[in-house]
């Protein structure tokens, strides 16, 4: 032990005399969630879910004029869930959320190689998913360039599983990691300008899905296709922001995607200093079943879907993924109180963008409220929302009115820590 920390004291003490910053840092997020109709309608025969779960991460990067490296590594824990002295982890969650280093090449130009966040614009269609314990990451290599404001990103992958246990395999490239729309091969430029009160950016990806033939051999590739821009402006008290995504192509399985599309505006007023106001719709298309094979469904494929459609995940979270789209209209207030808090409140009208086989489109609305505050050295969020179904959230759920709870709601608390253990000064 005495040999570790001499080590590891050595090797800060190098760091800290070299052309170079090294920072040390981490992250404790405990999360309490009382889920009563989270995610999809409750019966009312079914006891609610109570859990605390928790994210461990701990960060290291070092930062030089020519090169920078980045590690990450993170467990994600349920309170309970080993029993008592237990020698391994039950849920087998620890792992390296990031692994990358990023080289300069000179006169903008840089590469980024390895396990990587992919976030852009509103994180609509790409994003960190920072509100899941687990988060959401790339195995990528990315070339950047930027200039001035403007900045270009190519990334491009191709993935495997192997379980052989020298780590590769020499006879080949089968990707059997199916579900969640894991792709076995994804390009993606990204390219972006701003100005002095409007920004804009357009994305292009194709992402290509192994695809398997009856004898369940490998053959070939799924490919879907997504392009669109993001817009933004801003100006004085007044702020709007426009998202046009199309999708075609195939998605796993060799379902035929035709049409699909997302549509979104937002606007922003600051009424006050400690009052900011805000109202938006977005349109996604549905499949509306006429054609088999084929659908027009679109899906926001790698995005921070908790963020959009309301809090309580009842669209695109692991589920909608094929179903009859959606019209969200949404209200929203922020209201500043004291130096470090905050309260969201937003109200969220939904209905399907095709209608479900009874002929309804109505799925009802959703009230979220967020309330924050920052403390010396941590922060707390507390949120509560509930959800008023129609008849069309039931139907689409496939739980019977008579059946539901009479009451859909969700409460949570987290505690949000990031301690910086050490940071050399930067040379």
């Amino acid at each position: 032990m005495k040999k570790l920390i001499c080590t590891i004291g050595l090797g800060i003490f190098c760091l800290a005399t070299t052309q170079a910053q090294f920072t040390l840092d981490g992250q404790f997020r405990p999360r309490t969630e009382y889920r009563n109709g989270f995610g999809s309608i409750i019966p009312d025969a079914a006891d609610p879910g109570f859990a605390i779960s928790t994210r461990a991460r701990l960060n290291a990067g070092l930062k030089t004029e020519n090169f920078n490296v980045f590690l990450s590594i993170q467990d994600v824990l349920v309170w309970g869930e080993n029993r008592q002295i237990l020698p391994d982890d039950q849920n087998d969650s620890f792992a390296v959320f990031e692994a990358w280093a990023e080289l300069n090449l000179g006169s903008g130009w840089s590469t980024k190689l390895g396990r990587q966040v992919l976030s852009y614009d509103d994180q609509r269609i790409l994003g960190g998913l920072d509100w899941a314990q687990q988060g959401r990451n790339h195995d990528a290599a990315m070339i950047k360039y930027g200039k001035d404001k403007f900045k270009m990103d190519f990334a491009f992958a191709f993935n495997q599983d192997f379980d052989n246990p020298t780590g590769f395999q020499s006879v080949g490239t089968a990707y059997n990691t199916t579900g969640f729309f894991s792709y076995k091969t994804m390009q993606m430029l990204h390219l972006s300008q701003k100005w002095d009160s409007f920004s804009g950016s357009a994305l292009l990806m194709n992402n290509g899905f192994q695809n398997f033939d009856d004898e369940g051999a490998a053959d070939g590739l799924n490919n879907l296709f997504t392009a669109g821009v993001h817009l933004k402006y801003n100006k004085g008290s007044f702020g709007a922001a426009a998202n046009a995504y199309f999708q075609s192509g195939e998605r796993q399985g060799g379902l035929e995607v035709k049409g699909a599309s997302l549509l979104g505006l937002d606007v922003s007023y600051m009424a006050s200093s400690k009052v900011g106001l805000g109202a938006g719709v977005e349109f996604i298309s549905g499949n509306d079943g006429e054609t088999a094979g084929e659908t027009g469904a679109f899906f926001p494929l790698y995005g921070t879907n908790h963020k959009f459609n309301g809090l309580m995940d009842y669209f695109y979270v692991g589920n909608h993924a094929n179903s009859v789209g959606l019209t969200d209209v949404h209200l929203s207030a922020n209201f500043k109180l004291g130096e470090k808090g905050g309260l969201m409140a937003k109200v969220l009208n939904f209905s399907g963008a095709e209608e479900l086989p009874s002929g309804e489109k109505s799925l009802g609305t959703e009230l979220d409220l967020v309330y924050s505050q920052g403390f010396k050295g941590f922060a707390l969020k507390v949120g509560y929302s509930h959800l008023f179904p129609s008849d069309g959230m039931y139907e689409l759920k496939g739980v019977a009115e008579a059946d539901a709870a009479s009451s859909q709601n969700w409460a949570w608390a987290m505690l949000i820590i990031k301690p910086k253990f050490f940071t050399t000064a930067e040379k």
